[in-house]
């Protein structure tokens, strides 16, 4: 079936123009003014804008911790992520000690089977590099997994050493993979957490106290000159704060192929928000911890000027108050959550959701506020995820022979922004109330309506996995 989307106004992140789009075999098979085709579908998008679908790269979907589970799984993480206008994402398959990397893979595999809605692929964590392990990091190109990620920080758990993270760097130089690191000092903060402990600073807000940006700038440097060494590119997740964004821009005026995100949570809330009363302060802890206000303005101005490369989400959900029940699609769902930490810091899970609202508070607080272009907007959020996992041009822009994965946009739409538009599985939304202007009216998945207004025409299974290429960037 050929649909047509006529009158609007395509944005890349290099043009803005008006022009029509047709879409066959769920690909974009031609684009151009005053398209005519005979038995087409036909979609009006006056005063709309098409962009390509969002690509979050960072995202915990089902991920079990500590008498817990992550609440979205590849079903409802992909029905939000598509009601926010993302139509693919790259999850985490995490080695469990003792495990190889593909046995990881095979187990995000089984998660993700049946379930899927959009489009996905995975990175490998690496916990456990024995012998065997960094032996067998170069196949798995093979089955489209060109990046992997190391934890500098949660010690005792998944922290590697500089061993580990240099020998990886060294193994994936070698085959033209790239490395992702989760930049904290663990050891640091491993000592701080032991102290507030001892003095019973118990409150949520020593989550954030107890992993001082010091700790994430330091490691950041750690990491960028060991990939210097190693002559390998990197790529840092879920950068917080100025001094870490410092290291970044002195990596790259220097023509080292470093990489940062920043997460969409880092740009509005702070510290402070940890200290809310009545527990609500748990609401706000992941890791690495809210920063500050001037650090919120840094990163705003680090997107502007290109010194961060991505927007993602770190999207890992749990239940405010996971001894209640919700409904979800009319089906009753409790899990364990923020209230396993009521009481001790320590044992709050780490996470937020926010898979289904970064386009929309992206493009709101963002393009609509003037801190960065549409065409940035879409550059942030589509086109420099696909260059640098992998899947560019078959996503993240809108040209010929590209997946059909589009949102039409409405850049005029007021709505309100909560738990009932956002489609995670959970009790909150950080965002709970804020108004938008800007929203995605309609949603395509490789040229397959998911989204129309508010009806949802996503199907379980119907997503793709994605064999990814090697970094374009």
């Amino acid at each position: 079936m050929l649909t047509l989307i006529k009158n609007g106004t395509l944005i890349t992140a290099a043009d803005t123009i008006p022009a029509d789009v047709l879409i066959e075999d769920e690909k974009i098979s031609l684009i151009g003014r005053d398209l005519k085709l005979p038995g087409a579908q036909v979609i009006d998008a006056t005063g709309k804008y098409v962009l390509p679908g969002g690509i979050d790269v960072h995202t915990h979907l089902e991920l079990y911790v500590k008498d817990t589970v992550s609440s979205d799984d590849f079903y409802t993480g992909h029905k939000a992520a598509a009601f926010g206008g993302t139509t693919t994402h790259i999850d985490f398959a995490n080695q469990a000690k003792g495990e190889s990397l593909h046995q990881a893979v095979d187990a995000w595999h089984k998660r993700a089977h049946g379930k899927a809605c959009i489009d996905y692929g995975f990175h490998v964590t690496i916990t456990d590099l024995t012998d065997d392990v960094l032996n067998e990091i170069p196949t798995l190109a093979r089955d489209g997994v060109t990046t992997l990620k190391l934890l500098m920080a949660y010690k005792g758990a998944f922290q590697v050493d500089d061993t580990t993270l240099f020998k990886t760097l060294m193994k994936a130089a070698e085959h033209g993979m790239l490395v992702m690191v989760h930049a904290e000092n663990g050891n640091a903060i491993d000592v701080l957490i032991k102290e507030a402990v001892a003095k019973k600073n118990l409150d949520p807000i020593y989550h954030a106290r107890t992993r001082p940006f010091w700790a994430e700038a330091e490691a950041t440097l750690r990491a960028i000159a060991l990939a210097a060494i190693a002559g390998a590119p990197l790529y840092v997740v879920h950068m917080t704060c100025e001094a870490s964004v410092d290291q970044l821009r002195y990596a790259r005026a220097r023509g080292l192929p470093v990489m940062g995100e920043t997460c969409l949570q880092y740009l509005f809330f702070t510290e402070d928000d940890l200290a809310r009363p009545n527990f609500e302060g748990a609401k706000y802890v992941c890791s690495p911890p809210m920063r500050t206000r001037r650090d919120n303005d840094a990163l705003w101005h680090a997107l502007a000027n290109s010194d961060l490369q991505v927007v993602s989400t770190d999207h890992c959900p749990f239940f405010f108050d996971g001894t209640k029940t919700i409904e979800y699609e009319g089906r009753p769902v409790k899990i364990p959550g923020k209230e396993l930490g009521r009481g001790d810091f320590t044992k709050i899970p780490n996470g937020v959701p926010g898979l289904g609202d970064r386009m929309i508070v992206l493009w709101s607080e963002g393009v609509g506020k003037g801190r960065i272009s549409a065409n940035r907007f879409v550059e942030l959020t589509a086109t420099n995820p696909a260059k640098i996992f992998g899947l560019y041009p078959r996503k993240g822009t809108i040209a010929a022979g590209s997946d059909a994965d589009l949102v039409i946009w409405d850049p005029a739409m007021k709505k309100t922004l909560g738990v009932a538009t956002s489609h995670h599985r959970t009790d909150y939304n950080l965002y709970e109330g804020w108004q938008m202007t800007g929203w995605p009216e309609k949603v395509f998945v490789r040229g397959h309506l998911l989204v129309d207004g508010d009806a949802w025409h996503g199907e379980p299974g119907g997503g793709s996995y994605l064999k990814r290429n090697h970094s374009q960037i």
